[in-house]
């Protein structure tokens, strides 16, 4: 049985595809039409599924949707509604979309795919339950999704047991601890649905003791949380129900000045707001798990939903709740939803036994050896050719030790928004002027923003006070441990300013190249930690191609890219060519 997730129109477009319950193709579209978070419906991403398993259309038996658009509507039409006429501009400004797309998803899906057979729709928050419970190596689980919004919900709590979920309770739009960390995240000068995760970065920065922080408590006067995790935001701090704005004038009255400029310097001032929100968020996340915990008296714990992805909080979630082992998807967010469309179809809808543990995140496309050389070939590029993978990492991991900047192209691209060793960019977390020359010479971004480590699973607990045993997130980076003080001065490019790192562990099965790379750096610098960071530039998707990936290079300060078994210098190869029309389609 063949049953394909789509998910779109609002960010992190993707498709999955599911072949007897197990899913053998996930992917971004933003990888292929190289708009980050790219929102339209997924055709190339569609294409990637059905090209690497030789299928076509007809071959699909059902076509799942990531969320009830019907649904989601009438919350709109409600919040118009609520707050007319304050609404009316937002609300004119939303229809065409709605009328031209979102309702209409049946017939694009079947007009764009020529699909002729049946699409199901699953509510967002049973998606995202669905895209983390169901691959998980749980056989029962507590389960809590947490998001900006979907159709009402922003916050679900439940149980999943074999192939079955039920969500128990929800906390539904206005009130979302997503949005009230994007409505922070655009009153700190940052870009909505797309830099969270900066101001998780940035949190460090400021007053991290509640008992200090100034403006947590000014901040605990916009959210009322009970000991339960239920929670309610007072909305005279938010204009994001009625504008396109989302701080009110009383938040910034509140938080002591204007909405900050993008270019504008950060100040402490905005660092201990970072700080402050961060520190709320974790109240929240906490005694909800506790609750939880309570409520379903399960060991375990999946957790879904794009403040999932706040790996921060994740890290403390076991020291600071009952549960025995967490454990969450690479692409708990948005995109990972086809996902859970495809995976709730066929587990709970058809009610097919579970037969599937997601454990590769190497989900996305991949090239062999014979399409890199040839790409490299017919665009005159001078390279160098490894005879087998032990002298790739030989040869790799002396380049790394000699503070080379390595684009790292292996095999199929990562599911989900993190680089897991297959789309990266490696180098040396010894030399503490690393993280300055990858942030400015590499990635063009902001000074503040840290790089996660990669160690191997057997050598984390050296490095890392993690939970024991390493919970299976920290393969897909979604957890930030506390980097063991005896090292801090020795990896200083990977040590952020609280002393955390947003570990990321690799166990040899899973990924041998790699991991035996990471190994072959320890023999030289007698640490087998490197820097692993996404293979990309600010602004744009993760490489997906090989011509995506020597763009990348020939752009930066990247010293060598590694495709396959091939080595390309920078310096060999013309500067101009790395932007040209010219180069030769992948």
């Amino acid at each position: 049985m063949n049953i394909l997730g789509i998910s779109c129109y609002y960010h992190d477009s993707s498709a999955s595809l599911l072949r007897d319950g197990k899913i053998v193709a996930a992917a971004q579209e933003e990888r292929f039409t190289r708009k980050k978070h790219d929102t339209s419906f997924p055709e190339k991403a569609v294409e990637y599924c059905l090209k690497s398993q030789n299928l076509t259309i007809k071959d699909i038996d059902y076509i799942a949707f990531y969320e009830k658009p019907l649904l989601k509507f009438e919350r709109l039409l409600y919040q118009h509604l609520q707050y007319f006429p304050k609404s009316y501009k937002i609300f004119l400004s939303n229809m065409p979309s709605w009328f031209n797309e979102k309702l209409r998803i049946i017939r694009t899906i079947k007009k764009k795919l020529k699909y002729k057979k049946d699409v199901l729709f699953v509510e967002h928050h049973m998606a995202h339950a669905a895209g983390s419970f169901f691959p998980s190596p749980f056989e029962k689980s507590a389960i809590i999704t947490l998001d900006g919004v979907g159709e009402w919900t922003t916050t679900s709590y439940g149980i999943g047991e074999k192939n079955k979920i039920t969500l128990l309770k929800d906390i539904e739009f206005p009130s979302s601890l997503g949005l009230l960390y994007s409505t922070i995240t655009a009153y700190l000068g940052f870009s909505v649905n797309n830099s969270e995760y900066k101001v998780m970065g940035l949190s460090p920065y400021g007053d991290t003791n509640r008992k200090t922080n100034y403006y947590y408590n000014k901040l605990k006067q916009v959210i009322e949380i009970k000991e339960d995790g239920s929670y309610r935001l007072d909305m005279k701090y938010f204009t994001y129900s009625y504008k396109n704005k989302m701080p009110s004038k009383k938040l910034c009255t509140l938080l002591d000045g204007k909405i900050r400029h993008p270019d504008e310097e950060l100040t402490k001032r905005h660092k201990d707001i970072a700080a402050a929100l961060q520190l709320i968020f974790e109240d929240a996340l906490f005694k909800i798990a506790n609750h939880v915990y309570k409520e379903t008296k399960c060991e375990n714990l999946v957790i879904a939903g794009g403040s999932a992805l706040n790996s921060v909080a994740n890290g403390k979630i076991l020291k600071n709740s009952p549960f025995k082992k967490v454990w969450s998807q690479p692409d708990p967010g948005d995109g990972g939803t086809s996902m859970g469309a495809t995976l709730f179809v066929y587990n709970a809808l058809l009610n097919k036994k579970r037969n599937y543990i997601l454990n590769d995140p190497y989900l996305g496309s991949r090239y062999s050896d014979e399409e890199i050389k040839n790409f490299l070939k017919e665009n005159s590029i001078k390279f160098s050719e490894f005879k087998n993978e032990k002298e790739i990492a030989k040869a790799v991991s002396k380049l790394i030790f000699k503070d080379n900047v390595i684009g790292w192209f292996q095999g199929g691209m990562e599911w989900g928004p993190r680089a897991l060793g297959s789309r990266s960019i490696l180098s040396n977390p010894t030399n503490p002027k690393m993280q300055e020359i990858l942030n400015l010479k590499v990635k063009h971004r902001e000074k503040f923003r840290p790089f996660a480590p990669v160690v191997c699973e057997d050598d984390a607990l050296k490095y890392f006070d993690c939970d024991t045993p390493i919970p299976r997130p920290t393969d897909f980076m979604l957890m930030v441990y506390p980097i063991k003080k005896e090292w801090h001065k020795k990896i200083p490019s990977v040590t952020h300013v609280d002393g955390s790192g947003r570990l990321q562990s690799i166990r040899r099965n899973d990924n041998p190249l790699y991991y035996d790379l990471i190994k072959e750096f320890g023999k030289l610098s007698k640490i087998p930690i490197l820097i692993n960071t996404s293979f990309n530039i600010r602004g744009e998707p993760i490489v997906c191609t090989p011509k995506d990936a020597y763009r990348c290079m020939m752009g930066t300060g990247i010293d060598y890219l590694v495709a396959g078994r091939f080595l390309i210098k920078r310096e060999d190869n013309p500067k101009d060519m790395w932007d040209s029309e010219e180069l030769a389609k992948d």
